[in-house]
């Protein structure tokens, strides 16, 4: 097994080598560690690796380029990614096969994403089989290229839109953060990507809590849901690091009721038509009745971590405790117990 971290010079690099989340780590034996209430990962999370490391400079990232150090020791989703050979991840993902259900792909903001990804995803369709997705790196692609990979092998594609409207996506991502990214380009590869591999076989990454209101982010959402494609939802929680580091995460009632309403207009039961907002944009109505809303809060499906499906799960890729600590959960890594639902019941009502 061969495990590195990035030094001066050439350093390690994909396709060679690939950086994976700390709970990957875990569920293949590279690391020690216990998942708080026996959570398990089903999705192996991989992330391409230079040792320039990604070129965007989005305000909320741990891995934006004006982060000092470097790139294979930044802290991303609030944990450590571990690098390690692609023989040494192939080896121990073969050995722990029964544990997974799906293999992402990440990109990051390089020149050889698209060719190294390429690259990867035929070598683990051939050597290991499981299904693959792929969180794409838009600025640097064309719709050529979603065809192309769909055409290598990928299942499902994604694109981490992010914010919810084209101001705060300049302010955090693009010419007010001195970063590359544009939001009309990233919508169009979006709409590619949904046209490609087909209705619900794409994704769109959504952050709440970066400023928008809860309508912004609903309407977005269903937008995203129009094109045929469903909704990754995250809560905002400051990345150490980062430069909204020292803000606040995201108010639990803000997101817990984006989560209901994402759920509901994913699984086309309600529409953003259909519900109300108060003067403040938070959602007063989610468009069902009363009996219906409440039989799905009881479910706690709505609050479970949503992602690419795989294995019978409705979401494999469910990174447990990726968008708030295990005392503070916002996205549900496992079903939700009985005072879970009444957990999210209280958050709902508040702020």
């Amino acid at each position: 097994m061969t495990t590195m971290k990035n030094q001066p010079g050439p350093g390690p690099s994909s396709p060679d080598y690939l950086q994976m989340s700390l709970a990957a780590a875990m569920t293949l034996n590279l690391k020690e560690g216990l998942f708080f209430r026996n959570a398990r990962l089903y999705c192996l999370n991989l992330l391409l690796t230079y040792p320039g490391g990604c070129m965007g400079n989005c305000s909320y990232c741990g891995l934006q380029k004006s982060r000092d150090g470097a790139f294979a020791e930044k802290s991303f989703i609030r944990v450590s990614w571990p690098t390690y050979d692609l023989e040494t991840i192939i080896e121990k993902t073969l050995e722990n096969r029964h544990k997974l259900h799906r293999i992402c792909l990440s990109m990051i903001t390089h020149p050889r994403a698209l060719e190294d990804t390429l690259a990867l995803i035929r070598r683990f369709r051939e050597d290991v089989g499981l299904p693959i997705s792929v969180l794409m790196n838009p600025t640097s692609m064309t719709a050529a290229d979603v065809a192309a990979l769909r055409q290598a092998g990928a299942q499902m594609a994604a694109v981490a839109l992010d914010l919810a409207g084209e101001d705060l996506f300049d302010r955090h991502r693009g010419a007010g953060a001195r970063g590359p990214h544009r939001f009309a380009h990233y919508w169009t590869m979006l709409a590619e990507t949904a046209a490609v591999f087909g209705r619900n076989k794409a994704g769109c990454h959504l952050i709440c809590g970066l400023g928008e209101r809860e309508e912004e982010l609903v309407q977005r959402i269903q937008a995203v849901r129009d094109l045929g494609a469903r909704t990754h939802l995250f809560s905002f929680y400051p990345e150490k690091g980062s430069r909204l580091a020292q803000d606040l995460p995201c108010p639990a009632g803000q997101y817990r009721r984006v989560q209901l309403a994402r759920f509901l207009i994913d699984n086309d039961l309600s529409h953003f038509p259909n519900m109300a907002f108060d003067a403040r944009g938070r959602i007063t109505d989610f468009g069902l009745p009363p009996e219906d809303l409440a039989r799905w809060i009881d479910s706690g499906r709505p609050f479970m971590t949503s992602g690419c499906p795989g294995g019978g799960l409705e979401t494999a890729c469910n990174r447990p405790f990726g968008d708030g600590p295990p005392s503070d959960i916002r996205s549900y890594p496992f079903p939700l117990e009985a005072g879970d639902v009444a957990r999210v019941r209280e958050q709902l009502g508040n702020g």
